[in-house]
């Protein structure tokens, strides 16, 4: 072979390797924590076990780098890395502490592991940020609790765990940086660009008289912003936790996933109003076109924004005002020319509507262009809205940051944080129950560790914290693998240690390369390969510490093996059914919390007997239904995570989550349409008893979803429309809407639009019902509910 040869083959299979790594890890984001981790772990041990001649200094360097840069990648611009780094630096020095305090009787041992799992765990609630640094924090106590020590050992622990933060912090910035990684910024704003083509498109072809290519444009349009709402959602549910933090910008980007959903939907509707039946713009036809133009320009200028970190929002916020105007043009309309019951509205957008016009559906079919006009408005402003938040809060000077001054009328992160733990705590909570299982867990893998005296004991506890899961079945098929990895680790490791001898020298250039491999192997290949790659960085490690051999190895067998016998014995005695369940519980809650929701804000605006001035009740609904939907939104994941034995498709189980989502919205959109409404009219209260009834349907029906979601029974029908509501709420407005009365004009109007929020909440029954079916039907029943 020719030297020319062997370096194509050589190049070939790198290039090889590089697109097998491309394909298993998207980023090289393992490969990325593994290369730091080779480079700093080896000299922060040689360091302490060398130079200083302290074994524990060695041994917390080792594990801080460890946790500080194996099991945690924070992502976000540098900055917010580099914080996220600094804290996890001093909660883990804490830890520390406490470990080294706790870590003698085995009783208190066991508590404080149980305390501290739980507090770690259940943080995690609050935010992706502490929940991804959750090993890390464990691995902090874990490590001091399990190997004995004293107060004056205190010092060299916290050296080496201190070394580890400042070289960490040091390896984010300069080893390999990054990029900035926020996972929804970018499919935000490419659906924001997507629908802003839509809706152009769309009014091209309604001025065009069916023009051929406008058509084919508009189809085209349609399907491109589709496939961009989607492939946001799907990033959403891609991670394992959900994908926002306690900065501002982290909290207003995550809102846009649902709202761009919504915003959708809403456009899809929008769509088929049509023209005028008489092929003449009428004055309301003129006005829904201009909120449409002006809705595409402030979503082009909102993805504009959001494409950039910190962008100037100036641009946005004055296509806000415009879309704003376009808005009250609607509205203006609407009051100029009111309905009234003419032959030309019943042809409007044809369909269920058309065919209501006889029997009081006539008014609604009239008012329904400028009804979809302003919930596009109201829609797109909501979305724009968040975006310039995000772009205030990342203009902040670092000062005002200091001083926790947020824009708008935002909460701050202490205030956000302590209402999303609040919405966890409850016993169908899933997070919660994890959280309960984990510490359960840990705590009986450090009492069974200590009084059994086994070698390397904090084996045991890693080996607990690493194959727990959510259901049963999960930890034992993870306990499998990770022993059967073990095994394997111990063999490579042993034929590695019969190749290389004694010679330390080959083993510390051997160490750097385990470390690469191992934290590499769980992300690339499989957990199993992670634990054989791991437990061979072990049994070097302790040969470097004092030549074993490969009997290390068993040792480690043996602690692992029977770290994953409690998990298995944990998993089976906590909740061992896993997500199904608690995602029907959860589905169901969520829907009773967003119908108490809609109830609230429609007796604030015009329901019968509401007093008007008492806006606090929905704000404490909109916030239980925010808590039920974020309940939701963790059992989802777990789910998602445990969909290996589910032969379900996903969009059929994700429809009736998504549903959730546009009952909330709803409700908003109505709260905001009588924020600041004069009620006026003799009409009203006959209006809001309408409307009362209508609310009272949605609350039956969803009650019975949920009622049958819970006890797994078939689920109820979609509910028809109720034949006489249309004709009654006609009646009770009609003299209003021909008063000449400002208010009582605005008043009626108002009263159907809310109306028309109310049939969106119905039809989305049809949507929610075939999709729930798969809930009911996912796991079998137990034997004593088939009986």
């Amino acid at each position: 072979m020719t030297e020319g040869e062997a370096g194509r083959r050589e190049r070939g299979a790198g290039a090889r390797l590089a697109a097998w790594l491309r394909r298993h890890d998207p980023g090289f984001n393992a490969l990325r924590r593994a290369g730091r981790a080779a480079i700093v772990m080896p000299l922060l041990f040689l360091l302490g076990g060398r130079v200083l001649g302290s074994p524990d200094v060695a041994l917390f360097g080792a594990f801080g780098t460890f946790a500080m840069l194996l099991f945690v990648d924070f992502g976000g611009p540098l900055r917010e890395r580099v914080q996220a780094q600094v804290a996890l630096a001093v909660a883990g020095a804490v830890l520390v502490c406490l470990g080294t305090i706790a870590s003698d009787p085995a009783w208190l041992s066991a508590a404080a592991m149980a305390v501290v799992a739980l507090v770690v765990l259940f943080a995690g609630s609050v935010s992706s940020v502490t929940a991804s640094a959750g090993t890390s924090l464990l691995l902090a106590f874990i490590l001091p609790v399990m190997v004995p020590g004293t107060i004056a050992t205190l010092g060299p622990r916290l050296l080496g765990w201190g070394i580890a933060a400042v070289v960490s912090i040091v390896a984010i910035t300069v080893l390999w940086p990054a990029p900035t990684r926020e996972p929804l910024r970018g499919p935000a704003a490419d659906a924001c660009r997507a629908l802003a083509a839509r809706l152009r498109a769309e009014t091209a072809y309604l001025l065009s008289g069916d023009d051929p290519d406008l058509l084919a444009e508009r189809d085209r349009t349609r399907a491109v912003g589709d496939d961009a709402v989607a492939s946001l959602h799907a990033t959403f549910l891609a991670t394992p936790y959900r994908p926002t933090g306690l900065s501002t910008p982290a909290r207003t980007i995550v809102r846009l996933v649902d709202e761009l959903t919504w915003l959708n939907a809403v456009i899809a509707q929008f769509d088929r109003l049509g023209q005028a039946p008489s092929g003449v713009p009428e004055p309301i036809h003129e006005a829904a076109w201009t909120v449409k133009n002006a809705a595409a320009d402030v979503l082009d200028e909102s993805a504009i924004v959001l494409a950039e970190h910190a962008g100037d929002p100036a641009a946005l916020e004055d296509a806000l005002r415009r879309l704003a105007g376009a808005r009250a043009q609607v509205e203006a309309a609407m009051l100029t020319h009111p309905p009234t019951r003419r032959s030309d509205t019943a042809g409007q957008g044809g369909g269920e509507r058309g065919d209501e016009a006889g029997d009081g559906g006539w008014m609604i079919t009239a008012l329904d262009p400028g009804f979809r006009a302003q919930e596009l408005a109201y829609a797109v402003a909501t979305v724009a809205g968040n975006i310039s938040l995000t772009a205030r809060a990342e203009r902040r000077t670092w000062w005002q940051r200091m001083l926790g001054r947020q824009p708008g009328d935002l909460r701050g992160p202490v205030v956000a944080a302590a209402e999303r733990a609040s919405g966890f705590v409850g016993w169908n909570s899933v997070w919660l129950r994890n959280s309960i299982r984990g510490a359960i867990g840990l705590g009986l893998a450090v009492l069974l560790a200590k009084l059994t005296g086994v070698e390397h004991a904090f084996w045991v506890v890693l080996g607990t914290l690493s194959v727990l899961r959510s259901n049963a079945l999960s930890t034992g098929q993870t306990a499998l693998r990770g022993v059967l990895g073990t095994v394997v680790g111990v063999i490579v490791g042993a034929g590695a240690l019969f190749v290389i001898g004694g010679n330390p020298v080959v083993l510390w250039i051997v160490l750097p390369v385990a470390i690469l491999i191992a934290g590499v192997a769980p992300a690339a290949i499989s957990f199993a390969a992670g634990q054989a790659a791991f437990t061979i960085v072990i049994v070097l490690l302790f040969n470097i510490i004092a030549p074993t051999g490969w009997v290390v190895g068993l040792s480690r067998i043996e602690d692992v093996a029977l770290g994953c016998a409690v998990s298995l014995v944990v998993g089976l005695l906590f909740w061992p059914r896993g997500a199904s369940a608690s995602l029907r519980s959860a589905l169901a809650d969520a829907y009773r919390e967003g119908l108490r929701y809609l109830r609230a804000v429609v007796d604030a605006g015009v329901g019968e007997g509401a007093r008007r001035d008492e806006r606090e009740t929905p704000r404490v609904q909109s916030l239980r239904a925010a808590a039920a939907s974020r309940r939701l939104d963790d059992a989802f994941r777990t789910y998602l995570a445990e969909r290996g034995t589910k032969r379900r498709p996903l969009a059929e189980v994700s429809a009736s989550v998504t549903g959730v989502a546009g009952v909330r919205l709803a409700g908003d959109a109505i709260l905001e349409l009588w924020d600041g409404q004069e009620v006026a009219g003799g009409g009203t209260a006959e209006a809001g008893r309408v409307l009362d009834a209508s609310v009272a349907r949605l609350e039956r029906w969803y009650g019975e979803l949920a009622t049958q979601l819970a006890a797994r029974e078939p689920l109820p029908q979609p509910a028809p429309k109720d034949p006489s509501a249309p004709a009654r709420l006609a009646d009770a407005v009609a003299d209003d809407l021909d008063s000449g009365s400002a208010d009582a004009m605005g008043t009626a109007v108002r009263v159907i639009w809310t109306a028309d929020y109310l049939e969106v909440v119905r039809r989305l029954q049809s949507a929610i019902v075939p999709q729930a079916r798969v809930l009911r039907d996912d796991t079998p029943r137990r034997a004593s509910e088939r009986a």
